[in-house]
């Protein structure tokens, strides 16, 4: 209660609302806001994005040539694979799994209660390849103990996790475990989803999110040191450092985001890897999709209840400009909703001046660098991305949609979630639901 109480109070303030009779905001401030920050945040983006590529990636050798990375020491990787009524997808998705270039590899393939034949698909690709072995749980148990689970078994301390419906490219495995062995603080690594389903407007907008902003929110993170979470359909990591942290929630209901801030709050590092490919089925319509992303919401918002008391600690410094830009981007989100209310109420009622918000459009000048800047982040991250998918370019076309899918989502689950997550008296375990995975594949 006392977590719920400080995180009401503080995004009271962030909001400017009426503490103590005295009111913080006027219309113009909440109004600026809410136009400058998806543009100091595309700013940044672009920099961090910029700077990762200089840096690191521009140097790197890729294509059908590019030889397999060298592990020293041939370290054996386990292969962790939770599946949910996954029956059309084990299949392809073991096979790839199995395909690795780098072959000192077991999978492990955790039954985690499907009703479907899941299990059956399971035993039968157990029969055919001496490296799966297959775990089957009596009953759903949640994605988190099915990956606890996988990891008590494994033989190996290098752990890569991938969904039922995940699809490994040939090196994916042994560029995740690289950094892995030469840093010893790095307590996991990340990779590079790429959508696979692109039949409607929906999937081919994704095409365009996953090619001109995840990649690059993920390298300017790397940048400043911190990232707000791995993705959970394609992640290495380290067991020793799983072990530390207590291994995955079970009643978190985003275990990536728990489990990217548990290691970072005691000082394991993450990185990200770009080069580790994996393709990936997304909703293609738009009731899918707004699952999907209220669920994303719904566990930023839980990591942000769990862990708000003990961030203030300078021990956890280097976690606030994540705790920050979590802060400020939860705020946009109360603003816009604020700005439309007194929009809408000043169009009917008299109010203070410092409360009349004359437009809810941004300004002409203003509007415009919005459009060059989102040109520029888009340029940019297709020419830093385009190495790694042939014909990324031809989803610019349905990049034009992107700023407003991308905003309005995060702005209406933000406003569903953050409530529900406050108003919650207790959580209970996360199990698995069958997502939406689209209508076509590529």
């Amino acid at each position: 209660m006392i977590d719920r109480i400080v995180a009401f109070l503080m995004l009271c303030l962030v909001l400017g609302l009426p503490l103590g009779g005295a009111a913080l905001f006027t219309g113009t401030v909440i109004l600026n806001f809410v136009f400058f920050w998806p543009l100091f945040m595309s700013a940044l983006w672009i920099t961090g994005g910029v700077y990762f590529w200089f840096y690191r990636e521009r140097r790197w050798k890729w294509g059908d040539d590019a030889p397999p990375p060298e592990l020293e020491g041939n370290p054996m990787i386990s292969i962790l694979i939770p599946c949910y009524n996954e029956g059309i997808n084990a299949r392809e998705t073991i096979e790839a799994a199995l395909a690795q270039r780098y072959q000192n590899t077991e999978v492990i393939a955790i039954n985690d209660g499907s009703s479907d034949d899941t299990a059956e698909v399971l035993d039968q690709l157990a029969s055919e390849y001496p490296r799966l072995r297959v775990i089957h749980l009596a009953e759903n148990q949640g994605k988190a103990v099915a990956l606890k689970t996988g990891a008590a078994a494994a033989r190996s301390d290098l752990l890569v996790c991938i969904d039922g419906d995940a699809l490994l490219d040939r090196d994916t495995a042994a560029y995740l475990v690289e950094p892995l062995l030469k840093f010893p603080r790095v307590g996991a690594v990340t990779g590079n989803p790429r959508i696979r389903t692109r039949s409607t407007l929906v999937g081919r907008v994704q095409v365009g999110e996953f090619s001109s902003i995840i990649g690059l929110i993920k390298r300017t993170q790397r940048v400043y040191g911190q990232v707000f979470t791995v993705s959970g359909v394609i992640t290495a990591f380290r067991r020793r450092a799983l072990s530390e942290v207590g291994y995955w929630s079970p009643d978190m209901i985003t275990e990536d985001i728990d489990i990217s801030w548990k290691l970072q709050l005691r000082h394991w590092s993450i990185f990200y890897e770009p080069r580790a490919l994996c393709w990936i089925l997304m909703p293609e319509t738009l009731r899918g999709l707004w699952k999907q992303r209220l669920r994303w919401a719904q566990g930023g918002a839980e990591v942000f209840l769990v862990n708000i008391r003990r961030l203030w600690s300078w021990e956890y410094r280097r976690m606030w400009p994540l705790f920050m830009e979590f802060c400020l981007s939860t705020t946009w989100a109360f603003a816009y909703a604020m700005s439309i209310v007194l929009f809408l109420a000043g169009m009917v009622m008299p109010l203070p001046d410092n409360l009349v918000i004359q437009r809810l459009l941004p300004p002409e000048f203003t509007g415009l660098i919005l459009g060059v800047v989102c040109l520029i982040q888009f340029f940019v991250s297709l020419i830093i991305e385009r190495r790694y998918e042939r014909g990324v370019a031809g989803s610019l076309f349905w990049i034009i949609w992107f700023p407003v899918i991308y905003w309005m989502l995060s702005l209406f689950t933000t406003l569903v979630a953050f409530p529900k997550v406050m108003l919650r008296r207790q959580r209970g375990r996360a199990r698995w639901v069958s997502p939406d995975r689209g209508i076509g594949r590529m």
